[in-house]
């Protein structure tokens, strides 16, 4: 009876062992499984590049007025005060000091990018920014914008090229920040309103910013309605490359208030405003928020 008890307790004892080396095996793995998820996650680009018009070039936030400051941009600048991309992914990934390439230009359309971009490629870089599309939106009129026909084309092709060229370098697509909400915000800003008339900036929209006439409102609204199709642009031409992330209208959904907005030209960001665009892009980014 005894032998009998011994042997029963043995013959427990032994499932139990196999029980648990079976609870063992089964979460090992599902660690294992777990793994490359986990190292895709913590991937940061060793270089990166920006591309764009005089918004990344940090236009007017140096201790020069108009003039570029790439120090001061969103994307790929150095300045500590407005946290860029470049310093974010710094502080994750050291390796990618001193491997950031502004390549935007102020003045910069949508017809640009294609140039741009093939001198991204040439530096094999891992992770690029777009932010194009502001002056195809301001120019002297309504009728000298580009058509969404043509800026679709434009950004197709250099997207395109851009892939075949780089097929592994993340892209990602900022929208055009709101030109309408500019209007509205300074509007009623005496010294914005002499700049604006006296440099002709962005007349399409900012032109007689004061009237209520239905002419001046109808073409307000043309104007925001083609800066809403050109963002409609980007964001469906990016969701055919696998490696492009469009920001879903962050940029263009920003409330943006007077702080955001040089006191030079009225119309660039300062570079409080570029801080506020490098927080909310990398929010909604490949490593955000």
């Amino acid at each position: 009876m005894i032998a009998s008890v011994g042997r029963a307790g043995s013959h427990h004892r032994s499932a139990n062992a196999g029980r648990i080396r079976a609870t063992f095996v089964a979460l090992f793995a599902a660690a294992a499984l777990l793994l490359p998820v986990a190292a895709e996650a913590v991937s940061y680009p060793d270089s990166m590049a920006s591309t764009g018009d005089s918004i990344t070039r940090a236009y007017n936030t140096g201790f020069f007025p108009y003039t570029d400051n790439a120090a001061g941009s969103w994307s790929t600048g150095t300045n500590t005060s407005v946290a860029s991309h470049y310093r974010r992914l710094l502080a994750l990934n050291p390796a990618i000091q001193g491997k950031n390439y502004n390549y935007a230009r102020s003045g910069a359309r949508m017809v640009d990018l294609n140039g741009q971009l093939t001198t991204v490629a040439s530096r094999h870089v891992d992770y690029v920014t777009v932010l194009m599309g502001g002056n195809d939106v301001c120019t002297s009129s309504p009728a000298t914008m580009t058509s969404v026909a043509d800026f679709n084309s434009q950004f197709t092709l250099a997207m395109d090229n851009f892939t075949r060229s780089s097929p592994n370098t993340r892209v990602y697509v900022a929208s055009i920040p709101r030109v309408l909400r500019l209007w509205s915000t300074l509007k009623n800003n005496g010294t914005a309103r002499f700049v604006w008339s006296l440099f002709g900036v962005c007349q399409s929209m900012l032109k007689n910013p004061l009237s209520t006439a239905a002419a001046d409102v109808a073409r307000r609204t043309a104007v925001d309605e083609r800066e809403q199709a050109f963002n409609g642009v980007l964001e469906s031409v990016c969701a055919t490359h696998p490696h492009c992330l469009f920001d879903g209208n962050a940029t263009f959904n920003y409330a943006f208030s007077t702080a955001d907005i040089s006191t030079r030209d009225y119309f660039h960001p300062s570079l409080t405003g570029q801080k506020n665009l490098a927080a909310g892009t990398w929010a909604v980014g490949f490593w955000g928020p």
